[in-house]
């Protein structure tokens, strides 16, 4: 048995995922039941390691975490490690071409006053936010409180009692297999951890948190649509890092993902974010519902440096770390609920932050909710210690009283617009989304043709660089996580229509043509950002839990 888990087969609460949304609950159960074992397990090396996401908070969710544990922590050294400044200039951009940018701060703020729902993408007084830090400080703070945050720990499978129609634990993966799967003289067999309360914040389509859903019958009103982001760290020069200044963030539109009429047509936009020490973090958000065979995100943020505007300020910089994540999109109608009580969880599971959902696509955020949904979460325990099968009601009200229902239900049809009438019609008709009925959209591996992307890159993204500044890695020995369903497929039907784009989009070069088909020929490259699994045209790749502390080992992004 391995020593860090000896003592905690048997736990009063289990959370899956050190990200902000599990550490949050994590933090708010144990001061509100110090008597309560809480551990919390990650399949990162460390808190943080795999925490990548939009980099501006609404700090009043970390507040109200925050000041009941930790007085006075806005002024201690690692909260201003991590949120690094204050919003004061709000860069709301259209890039109608290579060259041109047209501020759209007017148009918001009128936005705001009429009530409309795009006043919501302002940012002024936000926090610019390190969330690998927050993660590793969050992590720090429950450790202090006696919350056991063990990282290196992967889960894969979640132990469900039929009788009881509850769960009963988790089931971590099998260490010290070979490529074939086979025991090797080091195989440790995964462990057992019982919980009454199992909190599944796993992040974007977590292996864990699939599975729930599906064993636990929730359905979604409408299907969850996701997003790629890749981000890079740039360091830059004083005096660039001066000009563009501490206190702005960048949100463009357009130019070279979107022009009206014309085209292309992909959804997304840039982001240009100061994180301190003269780096500034550029980065491409890209709506997966796109429908070019031939599309790369990072061939596109590419074209977003070269535009006149994001070049002034990091022309001549080095790049000092790069990472990808997948974002979900969907919004309220996505999020998995129990088809019988309305809940999101059933029992004694619960599904916090990104693994429900929980992201406002008019905010262009969501944590400020995981940290909302960890709050709830502790509320949720705390009433209903003497009925864990409560605890998914219990949330689901939790949740309600936090505004967080309310919030996103203002954003419900943003996205679905979108995917369904193209981004011109679309950002048109979700002015009045919370208007328009329900839209149908399919999922978004369906939505790709052969047609090609029109703009060009003079050259191909550096991949092997890209890769290497994530500091990703994994046993080289163990069996491959990414799993092919059908090989036929593959052959006779995406390389014939779309020449197999795992190949180009994988942001890591996971997938290359050996022997004429797409395999997964570099998994230790692997950033676990899952768009092989929600990105391929047929729906035949399956991205399965690997080893516990490998992946990313992201540190200030």
């Amino acid at each position: 048995m391995n020593d860090s888990l000896q003592d905690y087969n048997q736990v009063d609460v289990l959370i899956v995922g050190a990200g902000p949304a599990g550490l949050a609950a994590a933090i708010a159960a144990k001061h509100r039941r110090p008597e309560l074992t809480v551990v919390v397990i990650d399949k990162g090396a460390a808190p943080g390691s795999h925490a990548l996401s939009g980099a501006v908070l609404e700090p009043g969710a970390l507040v109200r975490l925050l000041d009941p544990v930790l007085p006075g922590w806005p002024e201690s050294d690692e909260a201003k490690g991590v949120l690094l400044a204050q919003v004061e200039v709000d860069d709301v951009l259209w890039l109608p071409g290579h060259r041109q940018a047209w501020s759209l701060r007017l148009l918001l703020k009128a936005a705001r006053l009429l009530g409309l729902g795009y006043g919501q993408m302002l940012h002024a007084g936000d926090y610019i936010c390190s969330v690998s830090r927050l993660a590793s400080w969050l992590g720090k703070v429950a450790r202090e409180m006696g919350v056991e945050v063990l990282p290196g720990f992967a889960a894969a499978d979640l132990l469900w009692d039929e009788a009881a129609g509850r769960a009963a634990g988790v089931r971590l993966v099998d260490q010290g297999r070979d490529r074939e799967g086979q025991p090797q003289r080091n195989f440790l067999p995964g462990e057992t951890i019982r919980a009454d309360f199992i909190l599944l914040a796993e992040g974007c389509d977590g292996l864990l948190s699939e599975k729930f859903i599906a064993k636990a019958g929730l359905q979604r009103a409408g299907e969850q649509l996701y997003s790629l982001g890749v981000k890079e760290l740039i360091r830059v020069s004083d005096q660039q890092y001066a000009k563009f200044g501490m206190h702005r963030v960048v949100h463009a539109m357009g130019f070279p993902l979107w022009t009206p009429l014309s085209g292309p047509d992909v959804f997304g936009g840039g982001i240009m974010y100061p994180m301190g020490d003269n780096r500034i973090a550029v980065g491409i958000i890209a709506g997966l519902d796109y429908h070019y065979h031939d599309f790369n995100p990072q061939n596109a943020l590419a074209l977003f440096k070269e535009h006149h505007y994001v070049r002034q300020f990091i022309e001549g910089g080095t790049l000092v770390e790069a990472g990808a994540k997948m974002i979900p999109e969907g919004g309220w109608d996505a999020v998995p609920r129990c088809p019988e009580s309305g809940s999101i969880g059933k029992g004694n599971v619960i599904l916090l932050g990104d693994a429900a959902g929980l992201v406002n696509m008019l905010k262009i955020k969501g944590l400020h909710n995981a940290i909302e949904s960890g709050l709830a979460a502790a509320a949720a325990m705390a009433s209903a210690l003497e009925t864990p099968e409560q605890l998914a009601a219990a949330y689901t009200a939790e949740l309600s009283r936090a505004g967080v229902e309310r919030e996103m239900a203002a954003a419900r049809n943003f996205r679905q617009c979108i995917a369904r009438f193209g981004t011109t019609a679309g950002l048109l008709l979700a002015a009045g989304g919370r208007l328009l009925p329900r839209f149908k959209v399919g999922p978004d591996y369906t939505r790709m043709t052969n047609e090609a992307f029109p703009r060009r890159v003079p050259t191909p993204y550096d991949k092997d660089t890209f890769t290497a500044l994530t500091r990703t890695g994994h046993r080289e020995e163990e069996p491959c996580h990414l799993l092919i369903g059908d090989e036929a497929l593959c052959r006779d039907r995406c390389l014939a229509s779309f020449g197999g784009p795992c190949v180009t989009f994988c942001p890591a070069g996971v997938y290359e043509k050996i022997g004429g088909l797409p395999r997964p020929a570099n998994p230790s490259n692997c950033l676990h950002c899952k768009t092989c699994q929600r990105k391929c045209p047929y729906d035949n790749i399956r991205w399965m839990v690997p080893e516990g502390g490998e992946g990313p080992n992201y540190s200030t992004m």
